[in-house]
């Protein structure tokens, strides 16, 4: 009972610790491809500090000598994927870091080149260009005896991406991952950059297909429709029964977004006064203590984006809820601070509590501002930032505001004197841009003629 106790509070995926005694290497008998008899291969679950999880493997086979390491990505694929769009103008971009999985391509328009996907890497702007110069230049000896025409183009080609690096002009790098776990950084954070756009966008089949999402749908689905006939009687005998979402939780289990260890997830259906219906969902894993909420709303996307601007004047506005969903965007024009849609996810929360995941998510998740390799210069700016916005929670600065911009329309903010207007707080319904219904997913969405069976 206690053996089963201490499995369960230690976290799937652990971080790489000296005083650890009991790392948890398994073990286990594989084929070798080299002498055909059996060897062994050691799994290691870890993270790579603010990057992700990881699993090391390790093979040896007694029989032959033969021995080999890999690494295999082990985080969760997001709900979306993302592109990065940035201009590089001068010697400050090129050492913008870049996080690239081995899902992420990286394309620069200007000379119609494309690096694949390939192992995951740390790098920078600099860094993936020196890359491909490295790439190309490798077996140029061989090829100008072999095929002299082709060693010319790629020594012509060669020069271009060296002129890149010497910024003779500037150029547009992008960074595409459907996985949605690449990052580029932001040297300005966390005021806006201005060279750099984010694009989050629904995946295509072909994308879920590549990596490997659609076999475990079917998979899902397949092993859903067996339930489904085993269950046929015992359903039949329970229609009678109803949920009723607004007074029930629902509870599924589903993988910790920290360890990834199985752990209990509850759903409630709540009605928000003066607004809409939206599903909370909440997590507390047992093993790691990580507690995580999500919002999504319960009604789809509305016809009109939503802007909502608050005028922060009291400390009492730190007590407004808010509903931000995972589509929203956020501002505080006075700290030139905007945060782009999806980050910090789904939430239920206060004013107060948004503006303390902003800052953790700065100070403490940020993958660009820790560590030995951080800027101390960028690391103190968002020290000074996070001292500004825990001016405003503490009521020390009046006057911001808070800016609020979901093109999904399904974010809300307490109007206090509801149902009266509130006099610090504006409201705007827009039409969404070609660009927001393309993050949204809408404009490949077909609805003419659309009947079901």
């Amino acid at each position: 009972m206690s053996s089963e106790n201490t499995n369960v509070s230690k976290p799937l995926y652990r971080d790489i610790n000296a005083d650890d005694d009991d790392p948890e290497v398994m073990e286990l008998e594989s084929y070798c491809v080299n002498c055909e008899q059996n060897g062994k291969t050691r799994l290691f679950l870890t993270k790579i500090p603010f990057f992700k999880e990881v699993v090391v493997s390790s093979f040896t086979c007694d029989n032959c000598g033969l021995h080999n390491t890999g690494l295999q990505p082990g985080g969760k694929i997001q709900e979306k994927g993302v592109k990065y769009v940035c201009k590089i103008n001068d010697a400050k971009d090129l050492n913008r870091q870049i996080v690239q999985t081995d899902n992420a391509t990286v394309l620069i328009p200007k000379l119609e080149f494309e690096v694949p996907p390939n192992k995951g890497t740390l790098t920078t702007v600099e860094g993936v260009i020196q890359a491909a110069i490295d790439g190309l230049s490798h077996d140029q000896p061989v090829r100008k005896i072999q095929n002299p025409e082709v060693a010319t183009q790629i020594d012509t080609f060669i020069e271009k991406l060296n002129a890149l690096k010497e910024l003779k002009e500037p150029f547009e790098i992008i960074l595409d991952d459907p996985s949605g776990n690449s990052f580029m950084e932001n040297p300005y954070a966390p005021s806006v950059d201005k060279d750099m756009t984010i694009h989050y966008y629904v995946r295509s089949r072909e994308q879920d297909e590549q990596l490997g999402l659609l076999e475990q749908e079917e998979a899902q689905q397949s092993s859903g429709k067996e339930e489904v006939k085993e269950n046929k009687v015992d359903k039949e005998k329970k229609k009678e029964e109803f949920f009723d979402g607004k007074s029930e939780v629902a509870t599924f289990r589903t993988n910790c977004p920290n360890c990834n260890v199985p752990c209990d997830t509850n759903m409630k259906l709540v009605d928000i006064p003066h607004f809409k219906e939206v599903v909370i969902m909440a997590t507390v894993c047992d093993a790691c203590g990580h507690k995580d909420n999500e919002v999504k709303g319960g009604s789809g996307i509305e016809p009109k984006g939503t802007k909502i601007t608050l005028k922060i004047t009291d400390p009492s506005d730190m007590s407004r809820d808010v509903l931000k969903s995972d589509t929203a965007s956020m501002a505080i024009p006075e700290l030139d601070f905007c945060a782009e849609m999806g980050t910090l996810g789904g939430r239920f929360t206060t004013l107060e509590g948004l503006l303390e995941g902003i800052k953790e998510q700065l100070s403490d998740s940020n993958p660009f501002f820790k560590g030995d390799s951080s800027d101390k210069e960028r690391a103190s700016k968002i020290e000074i930032f996070c001292q500004e916005v825990q001016k405003i929670i503490s009521g020390e600065r009046l006057g911001d505001h808070f800016i609020l911009d979901d093109p999904a329309g399904n974010s809300y903010l307490q109007n206090v004197y509801a149902p009266d207007p509130d006099p610090e707080m504006t409201i705007e319904q827009y039409e969404r841009t070609y660009e927001q219904n393309e993050d949204l997913g809408l404009n490949d969405m077909k609805t003419e003629n659309y009947e079901t069976s």
